[in-house]
């Protein structure tokens, strides 16, 4: 049974990828056919093409390898002729490497240019329309990211003690012993001593009504060696009860999220835990918090991969929030899927990985560099700036910005995701991140 729900949270999270892979690329497909881009292809995945079926003048589509999507636009770049002056009858010459991959560039990008491509090319946009485009893909993404965040922080909720008495200490046992039961010698506890029961919801403590049981601790907390009144509901009628906290040494959490071991006001009593619905923009900002920790993290992407190369090489822990490559993610899903624990708590795992999944390719696809959305968006923002200098100097107005010069970076930065993502995958395998122990 847990090898199957291994196996199941790996297909989730594989099922999830696509979609959100499919969503990333419908954000750049409505936005373009909106603005009359003639847009040939719509495909999932990348390699030879497995399943595709054309819809008006767009092919639709799945290939082999399901590691990305793109749509084929008509004219990402100006046609070859209006940029580089060459003609059917220019002399031909040997060309080096990096001019052939420009010219390959171009003459691919003039095939889309073939037809009615040519009056509805993308580089004839406006500015805004063409970052409009490149930023409906990622701006997708987090959308789905704070859906998912929503319904897992509102519609599921976050795991809370709750204001109900889930157990009653018999006695009081000192701080950090190894002992389990009680003896005739250990004190009676107060929450036993006052007549607190299991099932019994906390009203209030000491006059002061309490939400969550973190509110009735802190009260009791402040309170050693007092007699305060604790109203309880039990069975639809409230009770008062009088409890006396005793001096002990317990760990206390402070407001980072940390503990510490102080001497505190103790009782005896545990809360019981359940899913809490939480307001409706903790999921949005949740989502936005872990976009600013995402950015962090992909800003040092380099030295991230590097470091995780060093840990797999001398078989050092690796750091959770690192990054991960798809294996590492599927093999978290797995993982989740398959603890031990009731099915909500599966659920609402695998919904903030699906989510932390399409913050992080909302951020890095805005990584200003090509073949990334970002890239398309700076060529078009540095268009436009020519274009706006050309009017505050009065000159004549430049030609469209010829991104296919950049095609050997391009080349290069791909060489360096390939390795990048080459490198996770192999730590992944070998060394992967361990988050449930």
């Amino acid at each position: 049974m847990t090898v199957l729900a291994f196996i199941i949270g790996v297909v989730v999270l594989v099922v999830g990828l696509a979609v959100s892979i499919a969503l990333h690329e419908v954000g750049h497909l409505a936005p373009a056919k909106a603005f009359g881009v003639r847009v040939g292809q719509y495909m999932i995945g990348f390699g030879p093409t497995v399943f595709s079926r054309r819809i008006g003048e767009t092919e639709y589509g799945f290939k082999l390898l399901p590691l990305g999507g793109y749509i084929s636009m008509a004219g990402m770049y100006p046609p070859s002729a209006a940029t580089t002056g060459e003609g059917e009858n220019a002399r031909p010459r040997r060309r080096r490497l990096f001019e052939t991959l420009i010219q390959d560039a171009r003459t691919a990008n003039d095939e889309t240019l073939k037809g009615d491509g040519a009056g509805r090319a993308f580089y004839q946009l406006p500015v805004y329309k063409r970052v409009i485009i490149m930023l409906g893909g990622p701006a997708m993404n987090l959308v789905l990211a704070i859906i998912l965040f929503a319904i897992m922080f509102s519609g599921i909720g976050v795991q809370t003690a709750t204001t109900t008495v889930a157990a009653v200490n018999e006695c009081v046992l000192p701080a950090g012993s190894a002992q389990s039961t009680c003896t005739a010698d250990d004190p009676v506890s107060p929450a036993a001593a006052a007549g607190i029961r299991p099932g019994d919801v906390l009203v209030s403590v000491d006059g002061t009504p309490v939400e969550t049981f973190a509110e009735a601790s802190a009260i009791i907390q402040k309170s050693p060696e007092e007699t305060i009144p604790v109203v309880v509901d039990r069975d639809g009628a409230q009770q008062t009860l009088q409890v006396t906290p005793v001096l002990a040494t317990r760990e206390v959490a402070a407001a980072d999220g940390s503990t510490t071991t102080a001497e505190v006001g103790f009782v005896g009593m545990s809360a019981t835990v359940a899913f809490v619905p939480q307001p409706i923009w903790d999921g949005p900002q949740a989502a936005l918090e872990q976009t600013g920790q995402v950015v962090g993290i992909i800003w040092q992407l380099p030295a991230r991969v590097y470091q995780t190369a060093v840990d797999t090489v001398t078989g050092a822990g690796r750091d959770p929030n690192g990054p991960l490559s798809v294996v590492g993610a599927g093999r978290l899903a797995g993982e989740v899927a398959a603890t031990e624990t009731p099915i909500l708590n599966r659920v609402s795992g695998m919904l903030a990985l699906l989510g932390s999944l399409n913050i992080a390719l909302f951020v890095f696809n805005l990584v200003p560099l090509l073949p990334l959305d970002g890239g398309h968006v700076v060529v078009a923002l540095w268009d436009g700036l020519k274009r706006v200098w050309a009017r505050m100097t009065g000159r004549r107005a430049p030609g469209p910005v010829d991104a296919t010069k950049l095609v050997p970076i391009t080349y290069i930065v791909v060489i360096g995701l390939v390795i990048m993502g080459g490198t996770l995958i192999l730590a992944d395998i070998v060394n992967p991140v361990q988050l449930l122990g």
